[in-house]
């Protein structure tokens, strides 16, 4: 993004921040009374005596949740988040600490209206608060955090952040059960330098910030991952404070002030002993430039400052099966008045910092920085932070994030331009040079992977692929090695439409022409059946035992069994039990069996099969793999329940829909309910009408007239909502409460409750 003249801080100042001259660390590094937010940070890039590179970032926060009438002075709440980075083995280690009192104030504030604004997010947000725990990777403090007003000492549940007697700063970070943890004393190398406007910054809550750095640190002392204790060799280190308020005349107000401030942050430390730090705030809403600054701190310490530069990030962006953020990984730095260009390269991508601090997540890591300064060239470690640039706040833009990073999955697995090695592995495998031999590559692509691709590019709903994903994470564990797994429920469901579309002969798919209308009865068939098996590939690449595969084949195969099994009953349909179920109430109830029956085999059983390989991936239990696919099984067939009312609601509502399976003169759930509740004359007409496969407005609504005199709809609709709700039971013990599992609940209410 480009940077020129960004408006100027306010020049409101808090009778306890810094004055003009040097900062005064004995005033300054403590605690201020003004301050509404206020916040230490500390970071380190680290070399082991075993040549092990690590980087480490910490941040204690306190910000005040409302104002004491009598004193106006303000109440806190705190927290503490950290996070190691292993270069090496590319593993980020994290730890997020929030305030005790966290569940109760987050629940008041949700029953209000804030924070969230989805009502499906807001509605499982308040379902998981009202337990008294927080979404896991979030966890509580379990005690008063200890803040002295009379030299640097902050301790948050035994991670301590403290100013010695020499000056150093002593930071102790711990986590039991994580085993992680360091023992690490910053001494400053140069004297503290203001940020933005000479000190003054715009806050993200329309409040004004003061904030000041120690740009280089000698940094000494041990890290723990897990059973190593690690001893530094060399390492540098920076230490950043910022406190702020609101003025006082808007001191009391309530969070309505608050602007959806986004922001990226920059750190760098040079080889050549300059220091460099970017920051560019924007409001999202608007657009607004909130600020921005570059501060180059060079080998003397003398501070340089700009707000001319350019801070763009460039390549492709990575993204997170946590949140489905994504986030740029390579940026591009330019300061003119400097003579300096850098690029920034993450050391590894998955750096994100989930926590409900910055909902629903940030990037924080640790990144490699290569460019010139002046003509001569430069290197150094470096910190990156991309903080409130969030690809979804509700869940149907959520569900839209998960289509596109499917569909970028499907393109890694099935792309239009390949080499020899990918041709040899979508034919057969790699290293089957002699089954490409001869193969025509380019009317390959044309007759079997294209016609797959025309259907998959238009994006579907994608929530079978959200549900191996979610499940893999729900039980613990690590969805982003899996990411390949979202296009393997797509390229099933995609496989299936492609060949239902040429036995149903429909003319239409996803907003575009089916694929036989495009390329002939038989080229669809073939090309939809191969998509079956392209998701082999997934197979092939993960890291799991032989026998885990064996079971993962096993379970998509029984998968496709029952989908076909499905098919088969859908195809001859049911209406050689209308003759009996018009005048048998046995019959009439055994036909709503009959279509659950479908329901089951054709939608339900490849979403259970799925969620069981999810479980799988993610290391769960054999009961958690059991109550993941009982749910996700109540959730198909409620899905297909729920679209059979769509369609029908859709012709009361004037909506898209309007009553097609009436016209098609099809037996859908609500039709069959219809049989078992209607007295016999009025079951007559009904099936006189649907039998008949009327395109008439009036005989369709007399249909609908006939299903709204016994509520039928309305009794469909909250039939699915209590199977959902009954395997949720049994799930929900099950699985620790997380933001995955949040998520997840919201999801089901939102497939449920969709109008569309």
């Amino acid at each position: 993004m480009k940077k020129t003249t960004a408006p100027s801080a306010p020049k409101f100042f808090a009778p306890d921040w810094p004055k003009e001259g040097p900062i005064d660390l004995k005033i300054h590094d403590l605690p201020h009374a003004s301050s509404s937010t206020e916040w230490w940070y500390m970071h380190t890039h680290i070399v082991t005596k075993d040549n092990r590179e690590l980087s480490l970032f910490a941040s204690f926060f306190r910000h005040a949740i409302d104002f004491d009438k009598k004193t106006n002075k303000p109440n806190y709440a705190h927290s503490v988040i950290w996070g190691i980075s292993d270069v090496k083995n590319k593993k980020y280690h994290t730890v997020s600490l929030v305030d005790k009192r966290a569940p109760k104030l987050g629940l008041e504030r949700l029953k209000k209206g804030e924070l969230v604004k989805d009502p499906f997010i807001r509605r499982s947000a308040i379902e998981m608060l009202s337990k008294g725990v927080m979404p896991y990777p979030d966890e509580l403090l379990l005690k008063d955090p200890v803040i002295s007003n009379k030299t640097l000492s902050l301790n948050f549940d035994g991670n301590t952040f403290k100013k010695l007697e020499d000056g150093s700063y002593a930071l102790h970070l711990f986590h039991k059960d994580l085993q992680i943890g360091a023992d690490i004393n910053f001494k400053p190398q140069k004297p503290p330098t203001r940020h933005g406007d000479d000190g003054v910054v715009r806050g993200v809550s329309a409040e004004d910030m003061f904030y000041y750095f120690i740009p280089r640190c000698k940094v000494t002392g041990t890290v723990k991952l897990k059973k190593e204790k690690l001893e530094i060799k060399s390492a540098t280190g920076w230490y950043d404070h910022e406190f702020g308020c609101h003025p006082e005349k808007d001191k009391g107000k309530k969070d309505d002030m608050k602007k959806d401030v986004s922001w990226n942050w920059i750190a760098m430390q040079f080889d050549n002993g300059c220091e460099l730090t970017a920051y560019d705030l924007m409001d999202l809403k608007t657009g607004e430039d909130c600020g921005s600054f570059v501060i180059l701190i060079d080998e003397k310490g003398k501070r340089h400052h700009s707000n001319k530069f350019h801070l763009k990030p460039v390549g492709e962006l990575w993204t997170s099966t946590r949140t489905f953020n994504e986030y740029p990984t390579t940026w591009v730095l330019e300061a003119p008045e400097f003579g300096l260009k850098v690029k920034a390269e993450a050391a590894f991508p998955n750096q994100e910092f989930a926590t409900v601090i910055s909902k629903p997540a940030f990037w924080e890591g640790r990144m490699d920085i290569t460019g010139t300064m002046k003509g001569k060239k430069i290197s150094g470690p470096g910190y990156i932070e991309r903080h409130g640039f969030v690809n979804s706040s509700n869940m149907k833009e959520f569900l839209k994030a998960v289509s596109k990073a499917t569909l970028n999955s499907v393109k890694r697995i099935l792309p239009l331009e390949f080499g020899q090695e990918k041709f040899e592995e979508l034919v057969s495998k790699k290293g089957n040079k002699h089954l490409t031999k001869g193969l025509d590559k380019e009317a390959y692509i044309e007759k079997l992977i294209k016609p797959i691709r025309e259907i998959t590019d238009r994006s579907g709903k994608s929530w079978r692929s959200y549900a191996t994903i979610a499940c893999c994470d729900a039980v613990g564990g690590n969805s982003q090695v899996a990411i390949d797994w979202l296009a393997l429920p797509e390229l099933m469901h995609v496989g299936s439409l492609m060949v239902d579309d040429v036995q149903d002969k429909s003319l239409v798919r996803r907003g575009g022409p089916s694929a036989h209308m495009v390329h002939g009865d038989a080229i669809a068939i073939n090309s939809g059946t191969a998509a079956y098996f392209v998701g082999q590939y997934c197979i092939y690449h993960v890291d799991k035992s032989f026998e885990e595969k064996v079971q993962i084949y096993n379970w998509y195969f029984e998968a496709m069994r029952a989908s076909h099994s499905g098919q088969a009953m859908d195809i001859y349909g049911l209406d050689y039990m209308m003759p009996k179920a018009l005048k048998d109430d046995s019959v009439a109830k055994l036909l709503q069996e009959r279509v659950i029956a479908t329901h089951r085999l054709k939608s339900a059983a490849p979403a259970s099969y799925l969620a069981r390989i999810g479980v799988l991936l993610g290391e769960g239990t054999q009961e958690q793999t059991d109550a993941m696919g009982d749910y996700f099984e109540a959730l198909g067939i409620s899905f297909q329940i729920i679209d059979d009312t769509l369609n029908l609601k859709g012709f009361k509502d004037h909506l898209k829909t309007k009553a097609e399976d009436i016209t098609a003169g099809k037996i859908t759930y609500p039709i069959a309910k219809a049989m078992a509740v209607l007295n016999k004359k009025d079951r007559k007409r009904l099936w006189e009408i649907v039998s008949a496969k009327t395109s008439d407005l009036g005989l369709i609504a007399e249909a609908v007239a006939l299903l709204d005199k016994h509520n039928v709809i309305e009794t469909c609709e909250t039939e699915a909502k209590t199977i959902l709700e009954r395997a949720w039971k049994k799930a929900d013990p099950l699985l620790r409460d997380s933001m995955v599992k949040l998520n997840l609940r919201a999801f089901s209410w939102f497939v449920l409750e969709r109008t569309y």
